[in-house]
């Protein structure tokens, strides 16, 4: 049975049952509000599949004269899905009174009821019913209503357009023509004039030329198909091309906005030349800047960015413009807009650049400023990223970034110090001039994490006396008075705020009426006498790992000022200090409130044992190779982030074979015809994958080879909605009729369309397709079953075969993805879903393990490769993908070989959703006990 197009979607929420008999007596009755609440029940009725016999031959006896409207515009919705046609594919008899009806209703004074009659004409597929209608289709393109020229144009189109159909009406395109020529309605000359580009585009070319002056001030709905049918015709050899380019050039200054971005991509697609592809682009900024909408500005963006793919050079002149955007107070277009000026600075524009980017951070100092922590991080990484392309701007940029090292929003300072500390390993000839302005900035500092980093770079990057000598002098002003803890407190070494009166002793009657006695004992509270320092505050609240790097600093100073000419008192003197701190630290974490970690303990430890004996080797492995590791560090991550702009290299040589579809025999195909197109295009760009393997993976046997029906599908993911294509055969040697394929959905899957119903005859198949949308990325399953009736059969009883489950794989939306430490610790913070995989796997390497969990879960591995290389029997990494709705994944995978061969660790997924989290577990587990097995 022929698959019919759907016309028409009706939801019926009520599902009550019909009855043939009750709504012919609606019908018959005269009350026209019965009736109208019949025909609706019919039409839903006959939606879903349900036979009403005699139903329609009453409605052409007692409703095609009726005078009501709503009764004759729910008549034409019946009968536009009804079936026409007999089960031998002849028109049943009944419908040549419903032409009768039509050929009334064509010639009815009412322009509403002609204009409705006309829309039915145009879903009209039976030659039979309109062959008499088309005299009254073509008068009625002469009537005073513009309402009804439109849909007689419009049905002249749907009748022409069908192969099948265009006989009845050969001379369409003449007739329209000359229409074109008289009539001065806007909209009905649009629809002649689509007509005529889409069936007859000679006709349209004609037409055009005789008006392509006129074309600026057509109606926007006009020159949308002008632009339409240039872009069509204008092929780089077309005659006339350039008068065609004048004439969209001409549209530019168009008050519509749609047409001004129809014209700016009617543009790129005629000329790539630099002058109209700057025309284009001009008209896109103007977009980007004058329109309010957001989806608009993004949509504009995308266009930008594809310009900039072919033609940045033009781009480039235009990137001050581009820039107005950041003007817009959506956080999503100004990210983008950033992200695509940063691929547009040349040396050139560099210097307005920077100066816009760093009046954009003065402005979000401002209180009234939406979003303004975020947005400053963004131009922070902005200015970053032209600091390392153009190192002229990095000095100027560093001094002025660097005053916001204690800003409130630590993901903001984080990103500061992370591009101070590059700037300052990349250009030696400015260490001097940053590590003195990050000293005099360290007061203002409140992150422990910029603390750490900043502190760090004071050490490392030290050098001369002078620098070494105002370090120790800050970082010891930061820490105050010593020592940070003692066992002892007397009365007057208290501070006023320790200073609390005792509790009085006594009975106390707690909630449940019972007595209780309380005690008179009051904790000893470590006096802090400066309180005003950020640092101190951090360590005395039991921050030890920042102490550990405080020790750390304090160690490579006097190390390097132990090698330097100064004074041995000095020297001497400085060490002594410096183990002072140190050992005041270790105390303070022994005994204090807070009990210090072991690294952090061990680390000032050994800072003590190298300043007490400074001249063995693990001195200059102290002083030198962090410094390499870190530089080492960075130019790994400076790679990982080149090579996602790296373009694919192809490996396709130029004498390879090429199939020419029309030039191939059809002998040589096997099965269907392939896009050869489409694999040609794959070859080209290297992306050459086994289709067949591919395909085979995703057919699913739905049912056994011993049922009725054998059955098996072919899922289609797309972005945001699944095809199945089923395919189900007829086993048997009966007629098997009402053929139905009844599915529902589990997870963040919904049913697009309801089931039909087909006729199988023996040992035949059909092919049948259900859509699925798709919402979010989470993993699904689609059940159901098959639904029959057996031809000539004496029972009234269904036949059903169950379906096996069709579960539809996360990974499916999972891509591989990128993001900066930073973003990823910000969001393993923020995202609430986490799934903990228990790893004891027989595989013997930790580097084999990362390897399989990249390839099962479609992650990128964001931790350096040179920070994991190596056989040290243990590994951290973290893992990041981003899904095709936007949600992020991320994942951290922490393992240690052991020593009887296997690998042992967890697995923690993270995500803003909890499907996606369950998803990955669920695959990393599947896979892993396969694998192991």
């Amino acid at each position: 049975m022929a698959e019919r197009p759907c016309t028409i979607l009706i939801f019926d929420e009520s599902g009550e049952p019909g009855n043939s008999s009750d709504l012919k007596k609606a019908i018959e009755s005269g009350d026209d509000n019965a009736r109208i609440d019949a025909l609706k029940k019919i039409i839903h009725l006959t939606q879903q599949g349900e036979k009403l016999p005699g139903v329609l031959v009453f409605t052409f006896r007692f409703l095609s004269n009726c005078k009501n409207h709503t009764i004759k515009k729910l008549l034409l919705l019946y009968w536009e899905i009804v079936e026409k046609t007999g089960a031998d594919g002849k028109l049943l008899p009944e419908m040549i009174l419903a032409c009768n009806a039509l050929m009334t209703f064509l010639k009815h004074p009412n322009e509403y009821v002609r204009g409705s009659t006309l829309r039915f004409m145009a879903k009209l597929q039976e030659a039979e019913m309109l062959e008499p209608l088309i005299p009254a289709i073509k008068q009625n393109l002469e009537h005073r209503h513009s309402y009804v020229k439109r849909n007689a144009i419009v049905a002249i189109h749907s009748i022409y357009k069908d192969q099948n159909l265009r006989h009845l009406i050969p001379d369409a395109p003449e007739i329209l023509l000359e229409f074109l020529a008289k009539d001065e309605d806007s909209g009905c000359k649009r629809n002649a004039f689509l007509m005529l580009s889409q069936c007859a585009q000679d006709k349209a070319i004609e037409y055009l030329d005789s008006v392509l002056d006129q074309v600026p001030n057509f109606s926007d709905i006009q020159q949308f198909v002008a632009i339409d049918l240039i872009k069509k015709i204008s092929r780089p050899d077309a005659p006339g091309k350039n008068k065609y380019l004048r004439c969209v050039a001409s549209m530019v200054g168009s008050n519509s906005p749609a047409v001004q971005y129809e014209v700016a991509s009617a543009l790129l697609a005629l000329s790539p030349t630099p002058g109209v592809v700057r025309i284009a682009a001009t008209n896109f900024i103007q977009l980007l800047c004058n329109q309010s909408e957001n989806n608009v500005k993004l949509i504009v963006l995308d266009r930008l960015v594809e310009i900039k793919k072919n033609h940045s050079k033009v781009l480039q002149d235009l990137l001050m413009e581009i820039l107005r955007a950041l003007a817009s107070p959506t956080i999503d277009i100004r990210k983008k807009t950033l992200d695509l000026a940063m691929d547009l600075v040349t040396p050139r524009n560099i210097d307005d650049v920077v100066q816009l980017l760093k009046k954009e951070i003065n402005k979000t100092q401002t209180g009234d400023f939406d979003k303004a922590g975020a947005y400053r991080q963004m131009l922070v990484q902005a200015i970053h990223s032209c600091a390392v392309k153009f190192p002229d701007v990095a000095s100027s940029v560093v001094h002025a970034l660097m005053d916001y090292v204690g800003d409130s929003n630590v993901a903001s300072a984080v990103d500061v110090i992370d591009f101070v500390s590059e700037v300052v390993e990349t250009y030696p000839d400015r260490r001097q001039a940053i590590v003195r302005k990050l000293l005099e900035t360290l007061e203002q500092v409140k992150s422990p994490t910029v603390f750490r980093a900043s502190l760090w770079i004071v050490g490392e990057y030290s050098d001369s006396k002078e620098d070494i000598d105002f370090a120790l002098t800050t970082i010891i002003k930061e820490l105050g008075e010593r020592p940070f803890y003692t066992e002892h407190h007397t009365s007057e070494a208290t501070s006023e705020e320790t200073k609390k009166p005792l509790a009085p002793t006594g009975p106390k009657v707690l909630a449940d009426g019972t007595y209780a006695s309380q005690s008179a004992f009051q904790e000893t509270v470590i006096s802090d006498p400066i309180n005003g320092t950020s640092l101190r505050s951090l360590l005395l609240d039991g921050d030890f790992f920042l102490g550990a790097v405080i020790g750390t600093t304090l160690t490579k100073l006097a190390l390097k000022l132990l090698q330097s000419d100064v004074d041995p008192v000095v020297k001497h003197s400085v060490i002594a200090d410096v183990m002072s701190i140190l050992t005041s630290m270790v105390l303070l974490g022994q005994h204090g409130k807070y009990r210090s970690d072991p690294d952090s303990h061990e680390n000032m430890m050994m800072c003590l044992r190298i300043l007490s004996h400074p001249n063995t080797p693990a001195t200059e492995i102290f002083l030198k190779e962090p410094r390499k590791i870190f530089a080492k560090n960075l130019e790994a991550k400076r790679l990982l982030k080149s090579s996602e702009n790296q373009k694919k290299v192809i490996e396709i040589q130029a004498d390879d074979l090429i199939t020419f579809r029309l030039l191939r025999s059809r002998q040589v195909v096997d099965g269907p015809l392939s896009n050869d197109d489409e694999i040609d295009l794959m070859k080209a760009t290297g992306n050459e994958e086994d289709g067949r393997q591919t395909s085979l993976q995703r057919v699913h046997q739905l049912t056994g080879f011993s049922d009725p029906l054998y059955a098996e599908a072919y899922v289609h993911v797309h972005r945001y909605d699944i095809v199945l294509d089923v395919m189900v055969i007829n086993r048997t040697k009966d007629t098997l009729q009402n053929v139905s394929l009844e599915l529902a959905t589990l997870g963040d899957l919904k049913l697009c369309e309801r089931p039909q119903t087909y006729t199988i005859g023996p040992n035949d198949k059909i092919w049948i397709k259900a859509n699925i949308k798709v919402s979010s990325t989470e993993s699904g399953v689609i059940f159901g079953n098959l639904v029959y009736d057996i031809a000539g059969s004496s029972s009234s009883d269904k036949n059903c075969v169950v379906l096996n489950d069709v579960r539809i794989d996360v990974m499916d939306y999972i891509k591989p993805a990128y993001c900066s430490e930073v973003m990823f610790r910000v969001m393993w913070a923020e995202f609430e879903w986490e799934n903990k995989v228990i790893v004891n796997s027989n595989i013997s390497n930790c580097q084999e393990f990362l390897e399989h969990i990249l390839a099962i879960t479609n992650m990128r591995c964001l931790t350096p490769k040179a920070a994991i290389e190596g056989d040290c029997g243990f590994l951290s990494a973290n893992l990041y993908a981003r899904s095709i709705f936007g949600e992020d994944a991320l994942a951290n995978v922490s393992v240690e070989e052991l020593p009887d061969g296997k690998v042992s660790g967890y697995v923690r997924i993270r995500s803003k959703k909890q499907g996606i989290a369950v998803g990955l577990g669920d695959k990393i587990t599947l896979k892993h006990a396969s694998k192991d097995a």
